[in-house]
């Protein structure tokens, strides 16, 4: 089951990032996984789930954008 959530943005912002409410959406939904996965709100697999992407293709997000995607620390190991 999904839900559907709403979100206002102003149109000026729209026109700045050059993008269709459909991309602003898909980014949003990619922008929000990523955040909730490296707070630790959301496992790896819920993140991509919530983004709409394969698991392997948010772990490759991750990596672009400096998300560790282990909590593990060096003496952890």
């Amino acid at each position: 089951m999904e839900e559907t959530v709403t979100i206002t943005i102003p149109a000026s912002i729209r026109q700045m990032l050059n993008r269709t409410p459909e991309e602003i959406g898909r980014d949003l939904r990619l922008y929000a996984a990523l955040m909730m996965f490296r707070l630790g709100k959301l496992s790896s697999g819920a993140a991509a789930e919530m983004a709409g992407i394969p698991r392997v293709m948010f772990l490759d997000l991750c990596a672009d954008y400096g998300i560790p995607i282990s909590q593990i620390t060096a003496e952890e190991l």
